[in-house]
């Protein structure tokens, strides 16, 4: 289980929203510590092809607008995953870039047209 110091408010409402809305035999398995590491490795993804950048000081993602091939996040994530021992399927990844992708929308983060 993670510490709460090392989780801030709003990460810590995005992991609750996706342990909400993931059925959790789909989750079976998964720790929060995986959860964030998938959603963190979706963040590099975003930052690897210029749709994010981090600040250095803080660690903070700053999202630019664009078009993100999810088939190919996927992909990035699933990769990463195995070459870090991080025990994630292909169905576990994809509920979690959806249930991230709704909290987006319901918190104004993006909106439904965004999806193209």
């Amino acid at each position: 289980m993670l510490e709460s110091s090392i989780v801030d408010d709003q990460e810590r409402e995005l992991l609750d929203y996706i342990i909400r809305t993931v059925p959790a035999e789909d989750l079976y398995g998964l720790t929060e510590d995986d959860i964030l590491y998938v959603l963190d490795v979706m963040d590099d993804y975003l930052i690897m092809k210029g749709l994010a950048t981090e600040n250095e000081t803080d660690g903070d993602i700053e999202y630019t607008e664009g078009y993100v091939d999810e088939t190919e996040q996927l992909q990035y994530v699933l990769e990463q995953a195995k070459a870090d021992k991080v025990p994630v399927t292909s169905v576990q990844v994809q509920l979690i870039q959806d249930a991230e992708y709704q909290y987006g929308v319901e918190n104004g983060f993006y909106s439904e047209e965004d999806e193209a």
